[in-house]
């Protein structure tokens, strides 16, 4: 499988969404200028990643996406690097439970609520009512490379 990463063009913007939301994902803050993309040689997305600012002092690694048939085979490792790469510190992120350890392989850890910014104990907050709903286990990680 070949792919190059690239940044986004604003003529990528429809697309980039369109994974997203395939992806399960919230769809809500994306903006084409912030995101990497993988693409094969004709230029068809494979996968994408963003970082993404909350004020001045908070930025999140956000909206990571591979299509289902290409997962698995160091896309998403690829985008996080590139997006990792020379960014500032600390960077934070929200994921699934069963997604913390891919995080932890780039140094990520979990927060505890008391040590989260506002903006990411606010939406844990609203994410502890939705899982106390949930049937499949999963639980809301907020984490942190420092």
């Amino acid at each position: 499988m070949t792919y190059k990463l690239r940044k986004a063009l604003e003529g990528d913007s429809g697309r980039i969404k369109k994974l997203v939301i395939e992806a399960d994902i919230n769809p809500s803050g994306l903006d084409w200028r912030r995101f990497t993309l993988a693409v094969d040689e004709e230029d068809n997305l494979l996968g994408c990643g963003q970082l993404k600012p909350h004020g001045k002092a908070v930025l999140e690694l956000a909206s990571i996406a591979v299509r289902p048939s290409y997962q698995n085979q160091g896309i998403a490792r690829a985008i996080i690097e590139n997006l990792l790469e020379g960014s500032p510190r600390p960077i934070y992120l929200m994921c699934t439970s069963s997604m913390g350890p891919l995080y932890e392989k780039f140094n990520f850890h979990k927060l505890d609520y008391d040590r989260m910014p506002r903006y990411f104990q606010r939406i844990s907050k609203v994410a502890g009512v939705m899982e106390a709903l949930d049937v499949v286990g999963e639980t809301l990680f907020i984490m942190k490379l420092e």
